[in-house]
């Protein structure tokens, strides 16, 4: 007996079967075909599901976002009121007392709005002449020669304010260019 070399390649050729002519492999191919369109059918109408429950979800959140925005305005307003009664209060009794009672009023009146900022959340953001200019939370205006050293705020337009983080209305000040140079 002749021994053959060992090749470690094995070489087949695929089995073919012919049942004959039309045998049974028409109907496998038109049952694996029906199976393929169920199956993307259904994998389309989830997809439809989902794309319609994210939609829905989408439009729950904006109107939940525009209610509770509503609702923080609804809030602040009842808060405010009392505030504007007071102002009409001290423009009465402008026409009927002497003007230290009424500025007294109006005085009262200021701190009431500034106590209700504060439970807000709102802060004065600090702008004093001679404090350093930043202009993350300082608007400058203009520059101009002062006492104070250059970049420092020499003076206050408008006071800004922050809530949290975020600048709700910056500083507006004048920056110093430092002292004035005298000419002779």
């Amino acid at each position: 007996m002749t021994e053959r070399p060992q090749d470690h390649r094995v070489e087949t050729e695929p089995e073919v079967v012919d049942d004959g002519p039309g045998a049974g492999s028409e109907a496998a191919v038109e049952s694996d075909l029906a199976e393929a369109r169920r199956r993307a059918d259904e994998y389309l109408s989830a997809l439809q599901r989902t794309a319609a429950d994210f939609d829905n979800y989408r439009k729950r959140v904006t109107r939940d976002a525009a209610d509770q925005a509503a609702r923080g305005a609804e809030s602040l307003l009842s808060e405010l009121l009392p505030i504007l009664d007071n102002l009409e209060r001290a423009l009465d009794a402008s026409e009927h007392h002497e003007e230290a009672k009424v500025a007294e009023g109006v005085q009262l009146v200021k701190q009431q709005l500034v106590d209700l900022l504060t439970r807000r959340g709102l802060e004065e953001i600090d702008a004093e002449p001679g404090s350093q200019f930043d202009p993350h939370v300082h608007e400058a205006l203009s520059h101009q020669p002062s006492e104070h050293p250059e970049g420092t705020i020499a003076a206050v337009w408008q006071r800004g304010y922050r809530a949290g983080s975020r600048v709700v209305r910056p500083a507006r000040v004048v920056v110093s260019s430092g002292a004035q140079v005298q000419e002779r």
